[in-house]
């Protein structure tokens, strides 16, 4: 059985309960908040005692200095530990609304009163801890839960924790600029300047995954260059990507309404790049939100 270690990290209210929740049921063996300065220490003494499948909550509740973080884990990952991380982030406004709606205080509420003498803000609370963790959260792969539901959380953890050493999760998401770029997104794509099904009264009220969409969008010499165009370019980096030691690569492409044009190219691109594994084609926008294994 191959050994995986995944770290979940992150902003408060931002899901790291339910994702860990979603690894315990993958019978992985599950700490939280675990203080910084035990980390190496846990995993080398649960890797020595056969256990294959661990996982890691560490946030800025933690014990110790969590900008220690990028360092430990690179020291983790030189010395062969196959560790995945993921960063858990959301919208202020998002946040915001979350704390409101569970009454609860910020875990770094009493931490802030005593360096500022004065009890802070909500919004003040969570601006400290997005500070606090960005040295990380540039290193790391982000999933941004402003939109996702619960079960759209443990459904992306779940493929994640699948992705072995040595491998990288190539994903292709569409999304709509008007509801705002993903914050997960590696390379972006704009698809907005191509021909639009909107204004078809007949196709309007389907998406990039309809036939007739499909056969819509393909008439337009436009259309396949630009897809073209797109996987040239990650056809020669992707595996500089590969080489870079990280586990993901999301290529987020964005239309207006995230509905037919994105969609319809994300798709193309899975099937031109359905030889490497794992992949997987998401789409943000979707009533239905899709999340396939291509």
């Amino acid at each position: 059985m191959k050994k995986s270690v995944v770290l979940v990290t992150g902003i408060s209210g931002s899901g790291k309960s339910v994702a860990l929740r979603q690894l315990e049921d993958l019978a992985y063996n599950c700490v939280d908040n675990l203080p910084v300065s035990l980390l190496h220490e846990y995993i080398a003494d649960a890797l020595n005692n056969n256990l294959h499948r661990i996982a890691v909550a560490i946030d800025a509740r933690s014990h110790g200095d969590i900008s220690n973080m990028p360092e430990i884990i690179s020291g983790l990952r030189a010395r062969g530990t196959p560790i995945q991380v993921i960063f858990l982030e959301a919208a202020t406004e998002t946040l915001l609304q979350r704390y409101s709606e569970s009454r609860r205080a910020h875990p770094l509420t009493q931490k802030l009163k005593q360096q500022t003498g004065t009890p802070p803000s909500l919004e003040e609370c969570i601006e400290y801890e997005k500070e606090l963790l960005a040295p990380l959260r540039q290193t790391e792969h982000v999933i941004d839960t402003s939109s996702l539901a619960p079960s759209q959380l443990r459904a992306w953890v779940r493929e994640l924790s699948e992705v072995g050493p040595g491998e990288i999760l190539l994903t292709f998401e569409s999304f709509a600029f008007k509801k705002g770029m993903p914050s997960s997104a590696d390379l972006v794509f704009d698809v907005r300047c191509l021909p639009n099904p909107h204004y078809d009264s007949e196709l309007r009220p389907q998406t990039g995954r309809d036939q007739a969409v499909a056969d819509w969008l393909s008439k337009f010499d436009s259309v396949n260059e630009l897809i073209n165009d797109i996987a040239v370019y990650i056809e020669k980096w992707l595996p500089f990507y590969m080489q870079d030691t990280r586990s993901y690569l999301t290529v987020a492409i964005g239309c207006t309404g995230g509905k037919h044009r994105s969609v319809y190219v994300a798709e193309e691109l899975a099937k031109r790049f359905s030889y490497h594994q794992p992949l997987r084609v998401r789409h943000r926008a979707q009533a239905q939100f899709y999340s396939d294994i291509v």
